[in-house]
């Protein structure tokens, strides 16, 4: 019996961009590539769920089910990104409040 890991089927490893390993991020590059890349990923999957739910009205197709799959996973990854966005303000004005 063969058991997969958490990491090798699909899901949220999928769903957000992986940071390159074979090159070095540096300081602010690093972090807006890994964000720009993040804001990227969760845009194509609105799109994708929107043009499920076109694919639905117009009757391309006929599974209701895949339609709400693409609409959650688009909803969590929206709420993950946000939840990014907020921890980045917080770390900001922390470092901001601190005295030099």
């Amino acid at each position: 019996m063969d058991i997969k890991g958490i990491g090798s089927g699909t899901g949220v490893g999928h769903t957000f961009p992986a940071i390159p390993k074979s090159q070095p991020l540096s300081g602010a590059d690093g972090f807006g590539k890994v964000i720009g890349e993040l804001v990227n990923s969760v845009n194509n999957t609105q799109l994708s769920a929107d043009k499920s739910i076109q694919n639905l009205i117009t009757g391309e197709s006929k599974g209701l089910h895949e339609v709400m799959i693409a609409m959650e996973k688009s909803s969590i990854s929206m709420q993950f990104l946000t939840q990014v966005r907020n921890k980045a303000v917080e770390a900001y004005q922390e470092v901001m409040r601190m005295q030099v």
